[in-house]
């Protein structure tokens, strides 16, 4: 249980991390203003995918959130994530296509292990 609760915690920590500061710097990083305009979005998408980032974040890492709720937080950040990946893949190429997909992997990561703490918790009860 223990092993499972600090796979669980780091990987989850380390997905909401990168998604909760890009969020963040989305409002306050010229780049990244830069950044969504190179890719083509439009400023209000910026604004509606920081504010989602950074409430998305706290979802997961609040732990009496209800599962049903982080079950959407997840598929949202995975939604995220590989969009992130492709629209990176399609308007830079490859190399930068890459960095979206190391938060992807925590989350996954996190996922699976968020189901079987729940899975041990519910066997200890």
């Amino acid at each position: 249980m223990k092993k499972i609760n600090i796979i669980y915690w780091t990987t989850t920590v380390l997905a909401m991390l990168t998604g909760a500061t890009s969020g963040y710097f989305y409002f306050t990083n010229p780049t990244m203003l830069e950044a969504f305009h190179h890719l083509g979005f439009p400023d209000h998408f910026r604004i509606e995918l920081g504010v989602l980032k950074v409430l998305g974040s706290f979802a997961i890492l609040i732990p009496s959130v209800p599962s049903k709720i982080k079950e959407w937080v997840y598929f949202g950040f995975g939604i995220t994530f590989l969009s992130g990946t492709y629209a990176h893949f399609m308007i830079d190429g490859f190399s930068k296509s890459l960095f979206p997909l190391i938060p992807f992997v925590f989350l996954v990561i996190s996922y699976f292990y968020y189901h079987k703490l729940n899975n041990s918790r519910s066997k200890n009860i």
